[in-house]
């Protein structure tokens, strides 16, 4: 594992994919396709799957591995590829960690079913499945230790697994800073998708962020960045309070059908793919979309 390489890639906006769907529910792989070249030529040098985002609960096993497939395929080398595992027993998820690695994922992300699961079986799974291919905690998937535990754990599993890359941040601000803490100095870490997140991290050690923005207005994610790496606090803020908070705000709470669906819509405005998603999830009716994209427009410059 080249974990200089690593740390590169996702320090910065990186970008997670939505699943695209067709309005029958097919998957729009054209759409995919879209997606990551949009991404990258936006300047992520990281797209990744990830459960959530990547609605695995509405893919099946077989399609998850054809979305992994299709999305190291259009990368083709242009950007770091992280993979995910869905919610699997070890030996399914060696199996994805195989497929992964050999479409050309550089890591992926692990997903471990905590029903009463131990400190000790929690080691052992992510030790065997990196042994596949190098891994990254998904840390909302240790909610079920409480902070303590949670934090036990990502100690326990910088110290004895050598193959994990890095951890994902999804839990809680008070997990984030103990585990950035314990492990920056050796994993790479990345924040879930807002600038506030990554900014309550930013101080004990947090490399970069998933980024909303990045798919219909990547000059915001990117002048957020520009101001981090200057040290221009101040001017960091700003933009989390002009943009993010906002944007977060209207999608996550003024319509019915959430905030997943107003990201899609998102992707719809700019072109990319559109809204839909697989039954039993709503989308967005056609005068929602109207009320996103006049919002979009009225965002201040920067």
């Amino acid at each position: 594992m080249d974990r200089a390489y690593i740390r590169h890639h996702v320090t910065g906006p990186i970008v997670s994919i939505g699943t695209p769907f067709t309005r029958d529910g097919a998957i729009d792989f054209d759409g995919l396709r879209r997606f990551v070249d949009y991404a990258i030529d936006a300047g992520a040098r990281t797209v990744l799957l990830t459960p959530g985002d990547s609605l695995y609960p509405v893919l099946t096993d077989k399609e998850v591995a054809d979305v992994t497939r299709v999305v190291a395929g259009r990368i083709g080398g242009r950007a770091m590829f992280i993979a995910a595992a869905d919610c699997w027993w070890t030996g399914k998820a060696i199996e994805y960690a195989r497929h992964a690695r050999e479409v050309g994922a550089t890591a992926m992300i692990v997903f471990p079913p905590i029903r009463g699961t131990t400190e000790d079986e929690l080691v052992a799974y992510y030790a065997a499945i990196s042994a596949e291919l190098p891994v990254f905690v998904l840390s909302g998937s240790l909610r079920s230790l409480g902070i303590d535990g949670a934090v036990r754990a990502v100690r326990r599993l910088c110290d004895e697994v050598e193959g994990i890359a890095g951890l994902k941040e999804d839990f809680s601000p008070q997990f984030a800073r103990r585990a950035c803490l314990e492990t920056h100095e050796k994993w790479a870490i990345f924040a879930g998708g807002q600038k506030q997140t990554h900014m309550d991290m930013h101080p004990y050690g947090c490399d970069g962020y998933m980024s909303i923005f990045m798919t219909f207005r990547p000059d915001v994610a990117h002048a957020y960045w520009k101001a981090i790496e200057a040290g221009d606090i101040a001017n960091a803020v700003r933009i989390i309070r002009d943009f993010d908070m906002p944007v977060f705000r209207f999608l996550y709470s003024e319509f019915p059908a959430g905030g997943d669906a107003g990201l899609h819509v998102l992707t719809e405005i700019a072109g990319i793919c559109g809204r839909w998603r697989r039954s039993p999830l709503p989308d967005f009716s056609d005068e929602e979309v109207e009320r996103v994209r006049s919002f979009v427009d009225s965002l201040p410059p920067l």
